[in-house]
């Protein structure tokens, strides 16, 4: 199967990249479930974007800077806050119905760490109504196809440059999709964690076929676990967004108490990293459950905004505007990612990369709320121009040697640890609260299933869709873990307890890793 542009995912930045290549030529999308399965559609709280008579992309600059803990690549923020107004306004004039006032101004909402409302949403589902146009738009044009249930599996190397990927059909069988230029758009990893607000597709497929191929993966130790999750016995891993802190809910103990200003003084309201650490503290504290309030709130404007929230609650036996409705956090969204550029260029000539399987620096060490959304516009849009323009000549500065394996078609590969096990291990020993020696026992475990990973791949052996599933989580569980051993500080969302000031003298700055041509130990 050959096109001129091929793009692995179906999310956010995949279809806006479509979107710009599909007048340059023929666009392959392969999606790992169906197109409508990854993140996207899961993001409830809005997109953040600097639309407001009280805001600024220098004022939208700001927040995010500082919610990045001083980690964040400025230029890149600048291109975020200055260009995303003309994407999200581009979204609306192609139908996106975001939520107006009664006179027709949109209804903005404020979530934690943002100075002023610019959040855009379309009720509480504003990730499914862009995904509903960006799709509408991409595959409306006929020279869009897309292939659903293909699992990208490993980068197909020629003459020194990425042509296309490897993938297995539905039906389990292994082929090739060739093109021009490739583009990762496969989201996060957060199924590498037990606990996750991420829908089961988000394993670190992009990042682990990324790294399998010799591409430069950057700042992987930053993992940003959201501090408002379901935690109802039996129930499932909702989330639930911030826009209801945004709206006024409180966070509050077993006795009523609210507790957030003990920890930091911004309250309910500060940052998902203070707040997600300040509720396993008052939790140990207490040695009680915390809870999300809107009971406070009129119970009819709590259903009316947050009506698809409501529905989840109830499916718990829960009434969210009248209910204590118990929270903690899980695993979210990756800062960290396979290093681009802010065209999407990864360090592979021929492959880009969008959205959140990319880093570019535009999150630091903690991402602003709803900035997600955005960066998938913006970034998506910009890695879409770069592959039309890309003729196959000079690649940016500091390209790395892909690294060629042969196809995976001989005897079945066996891992030797199973996926609870990696995801227990990793949310037990890498999670909100990390120290040495639960990360040496961590990587004391992953290697030697990491290894066993390379040496098949080394020796061509085969994979079926659970094994890749496999392979992908364990990759990324170890590069997660190798990175969070080397930041010997705290910064955002890496909180190290045997480490516990940020130390910018020594650690301001990203960490990157290669994968070496040979056998790594």
């Amino acid at each position: 199967m050959a096109a001129d542009f091929l793009i692995v995912g179906s999310g956010i930045a995949g279809l806006r990249a479509a979107v710009a290549l599909a007048p340059h030529g023929r666009v392959l999308i392969l999606t790992k479930s169906d197109p409508a399965a990854g993140s996207t559609g899961y993001a409830q709280g809005g997109v953040a974007a600097a639309v407001g008579p009280d805001d600024s992309p220098d004022l939208h600059a700001r927040d995010t800077i500082a919610a990045g803990d001083g980690l964040c690549d400025e230029s890149a923020v600048r291109i975020l806050v200055t260009e995303g107004p003309r994407y999200v306004r581009e979204l609306m004039t192609w139908g996106a119905a975001f939520d107006r006032e009664p006179g027709g101004a949109l209804a903005l909402a404020r979530e934690g760490a943002h100075s002023v409302r610019r959040v855009l949403h379309a009720r509480d589902a504003t990730g499914r109504e862009i995904g509903r146009v960006l799709a509408a738009r991409a595959t409306g044009h006929p020279n869009v196809s897309v292939v659903d249930h293909a699992l990208a599996v490993a980068a197909v190397i020629e003459n020194g440059r990425v042509t296309g990927v490897r993938y297995l059909d539905a039906a389990g069988r292994l082929a090739v999709a060739s093109a021009r230029a490739v583009l990762l758009a496969t989201g996060g990893a957060g199924r590498v964690f037990r606990e996750t607000t991420n829908p089961t597709v988000a394993t670190g497929d992009g990042i682990a076929l990324g790294y399998l191929a010799g591409a430069q993966v950057t700042d992987l130790e930053f993992v940003q676990f959201h501090p408002t999750v379901l935690d109802a016995p039996g129930a499932p891993r909702y989330l639930l967004s911030e826009a209801l802190r945004g709206e006024g809910a409180y966070l509050v103990n077993d006795a009523g108490e609210r507790f957030m200003s003990r920890y930091d003084p911004a309250g309910d309201l500060a940052s998902r990293d203070r707040v997600s650490r300040a509720i396993i503290l008052e939790q140990r504290r207490t040695g009680r459950p915390v809870f999300l309030t809107l009971a406070h709130l009129p119970a009819a404007d709590v259903r009316a905004w947050f009506p698809a929230l409501v529905a989840l609650c109830r499916q718990a036996d829960l009434d969210l505007a009248t209910d204590r409705i118990p929270v903690g956090p899980a695993a979210h969204y990756m800062m960290g990612g396979v290093t681009t550029d802010a065209e999407g260029r990864t360090t592979l000539p021929g492959l880009f990369a969008a959205g959140e399987v990319a880093w570019t620096g535009v999150h630091g060490a903690n991402r602003l709320a709803s900035n997600s959304l955005l960066e998938g516009l913006v970034f998506g849009a910009r890695a879409g121009e770069a592959m039309r323009e890309w003729s196959g000549g000079a690649w940016m500065d500091g390209a790395t040697a892909p690294i060629s394996a042969p196809p995976p078609s001989g005897s079945p590969l066996t891992i030797p640890l199973g996926e609870a096990d990696v995801q227990d291990l990793m949310w037990r020993s890498a999670g909100i609260f990390r120290d040495r020696a639960g990360l040496e026992a961590a990587r004391d475990r992953l290697e030697p299933a990491w290894r066993s990973i390379e040496e098949g791949w080394s020796q061509g052996h085969s994979l079926d869709a659970a094994g890749w599933r496999l392979a992908s989580i364990v990759t990324v569980a170890r590069l997660i873990v190798r990175a969070a051993l080397r930041r010997e500080e705290s910064r955002g969302a890496h909180s190290r307890t045997d480490f516990p000031e940020r130390d910018d003298l020594h650690w301001r700055r990203a960490i990157s890793e290669v994968r070496s041509s040979k056998f790594e130990v």
